[in-house]
């Protein structure tokens, strides 16, 4: 069993949250250093590393629905789909419903779930350059990414780097995967992609999505 969480705040700094919408406005992608407490990020950490312990994982794929596949020549990480199960995640999940409420306050993006997993990435493992969702399709709208390492060497890859929506062999930023480090970029925007990483490295990945379902079809499934 997990210990208790030491008491934190289940809402995010009001200069930081002003900082990533001008920047999602500006630019189209945020990233925030010590955007998240690194005493949430070690627990988060830890719960990740019990379910890698007990192979709980699941490799993950590209695709969704029929389209679904495994390709490790294209994407070498293993999930687990957060649920709630536990305290760090139940306090994760509350500070993206925080973050929901100020983006849809901010921009109307008309945001209204919110879906993550945990994402391991063995030594070795990468994922190469892709978008999120695609522009035309109501599916996923705005991306996160939460890395839960602390003490990431500057050598050890496994950066984040982000790129031009219109060139993408025109860098524009890369993150260090260090715990705290919060990603946020509008995900049909932004290609983006992980490179091959040094050590084990452990994160979050999630989405908020916009709901364009129909006649009781939720659109996008899982």
């Amino acid at each position: 069993m997990m210990p208790p969480l030491p008491r934190m705040s289940r809402t995010l700094n009001d200069h930081a949250l002003s900082r990533l919408v001008d920047d999602l406005v500006d630019q189209g992608w945020f990233i925030g250093e010590h955007f998240i407490d690194v005493a949430l990020c070690q627990a988060l950490q830890e719960e990740l590393q019990a379910l890698a312990a007990t192979e709980a994982l699941t490799l993950a794929g590209i695709g969704r629905g029929d389209q679904h596949q495994l390709r490790r020549d294209i994407r070498g990480d293993a999930i687990h789909w957060l649920n709630r199960e536990s305290q760090a995640q139940r306090h994760y999940l509350a500070l993206m419903d925080d973050l929901q409420q100020q983006i849809n306050r901010a921009l109307y993006l008309g945001l209204f779930e919110f879906e993550a997993h945990f994402a391991h990435y063995p030594t070795g493992a990468f994922y190469k350059t892709h978008l999120d969702s695609f522009q035309g399709r109501a599916n996923r709208i705005v991306s996160t990414v939460l890395y839960l390492n602390p003490d990431w060497p500057v050598d050890g890859g496994g950066e984040m780097a982000l790129y031009a929506s219109d060139n993408e062999q025109l860098e524009l930023a890369r993150v260090l995967p260090e715990a705290g480090t919060f990603v946020c970029f509008l995900s049909d925007r932004v290609p983006h992609a992980v490179l091959p990483t040094r050590h084990p490295r452990d994160s979050i990945a999630g989405w908020f999505r916009r709901n364009a379902s129909l006649s009781g079809r939720v659109d996008p499934a899982r």
